[in-house]
């Protein structure tokens, strides 16, 4: 089905970034007096951020003031505080006593938010690709292609576009084999894949996580949780369970103006600076929660019931299917033994990749240069391509480790929508400037 409606920008996912996009273009419309026509199409049914994994476990990592807008405009109606105020929950979050609300409330939240911009948005929808509308040479269109979940193809056009369809489930090589068989799966799908698992219904399995970071280690106590019939063993290549550095002065660097600072670095600048803070964010874990996982082995220990295990240092070399469970293969990285275990399920909680805006725009590849982008996340294009295309989330060796996390979506939402208006030729009143950037060491 072809849509004849011109829309200026068409919002391809709504996860977090774009529905922090679509709160800044609403204010943008209120003192530019010209509102943009903005709609989201997203693949999901209905709204639900991580929904799959929101287990008894899961915890908000960073402060809940790094909202959907709380940095650019804290009196704004869709802060996760006027959220708590209209819950009814206000006093009994600040008797917590905590920064950090679990994410089954975030998620609550942002579903919140995003009821309010329902009118903007289209769930059940999975964009295929993006394609050029070429009219005398030059490019002052883009033509979105969709499918539902009954195989209806539908096609939109816009003058401009902006990506945010989040991390893709990365598997290892040596699994791929087993997508069809539902004894393996990604952490991304937990709550589903656990609710068809003999064990929800109380029968005894014995599970392999495979992961050393924060997904792996919510999972382990949730199964010990949950799940008293199931035994665990963790499966790391690491020498240990390493803990993520959340100190303020590190932390810094997930400051708004830390974008600035990185982006003005040259690029082997920049990737020096990525590794050195790689573990603020990947294949580390919350200090709590290593804690109560000692403690969970320590106590078996005490009563000589050995349930659970956490195994350093190993190299899954193969994985085998058989009728009785899934064997997998180690390699002791210390002392290169080989061991062979036996499980019922493994979950990989092996993080996420960052590619899926390559297929989407691949019929615009001619028109690009390799999707770089300038300061305010707009991809560099060859002349003919007048129709900008935006990217969220998929700039982080430009723009920083924060490009993937919560930290920057008020300021980078605003950046890009004012960037949408000087594009589009809309006027508008800009935002202040920001504070001059952080001074390199």
């Amino acid at each position: 089905m072809s849509h004849s409606r011109i829309h200026d920008v068409i919002g391809v996912g709504f996860g977090p970034s774009n529905l922090s996009l679509a709160i800044a273009l609403q204010e943008l419309a209120g003192v530019s007096g010209r509102a943009l026509d903005a709609l989201f199409l997203d693949r999901q049914t209905n709204y639900r951020w991580h929904g799959d994994t929101l287990s008894s476990q899961s915890e908000l990592q960073i402060s809940f003031l790094k909202d959907l807008v709380s940095l650019r405009n804290p009196t704004s109606p869709y802060s996760f505080v006027n959220y708590l105020k209209q819950q009814g929950r206000l006093v009994d979050f600040i008797n917590l006593g905590t920064f950090y609300p679990c994410r089954l409330e975030y998620n609550d939240y942002l579903g919140w938010v995003a009821e309010q911009f329902c009118d903007q948005a289209v769930y059940g929808e999975s964009v295929l690709r993006i394609e050029p509308e070429l009219v005398d040479g030059a490019i002052a269109r883009l033509r979105v292609v969709s499918r539902n979940a009954q195989g209806k193809e539908s096609s939109r056009l816009t003058r401009s576009v902006v990506v945010s369809t989040g991390g893709t489930p990365k598997i290892p090589a040596i699994f791929n084999a087993f997508d069809s068989d539902a004894r393996v799966f990604h952490h991304s799908r937990y709550l589903t894949a656990m609710g068809a698992l003999p064990c929800s219904e109380g029968e005894p399995m014995r599970i392999a996580i495979v992961g050393s970071g924060q997904s792996a280690a919510e999972a382990f106590l949730d199964l010990n949780d949950s799940f008293p019939s199931v035994k665990v063993d963790m499966i790391l290549r690491k020498s240990a369970l390493k803990p993520a550095d959340d100190s303020p002065f590190v932390n810094e660097i997930f400051a708004p103006d830390y974008t600035d600072l990185v982006f003005q670095q040259p690029a082997a600048d920049r990737e020096q600076l990525i590794n050195e803070y790689h573990n603020t964010n990947y294949s580390v874990v919350d200090p709590e929660l290593i804690e109560r996982i000692y403690g969970v082995l320590y106590r078996q220990k005490i009563t000589r019931q050995p349930r659970h295990a956490v195994l350093c240092r190993q190299q899954i070399e193969q994985a085998t299917r058989t009728d009785q469970g899934i064997e997998l293969t180690l390699r002791d990285l210390a002392t290169h033994q080989h061991s062979t275990r036996r499980y019922d399920a493994v979950i990989l909680a092996t993080g996420y990749e960052r590619r899926s805006h390559q297929d989407l725009l691949a019929p615009l590849a001619g028109y690009l240069h390799g999707l770089e982008v300038d300061r305010n996340y707009r991809a560099l294009a060859h002349g003919e391509l007048q129709a900008p295309v935006f990217l969220q989330g998929f700039c982080e060796a430009t723009h920083g480790l924060s490009d993937t996390l919560l930290s920057v979506l008020p300021m980078r939402s605003a950046e890009i929508g004012e960037a949408l208006y000087q594009a589009l030729n809309i006027p508008h009143a800009a935002r202040k400037p920001a504070a001059a950037p952080l001074a390199s060491a």
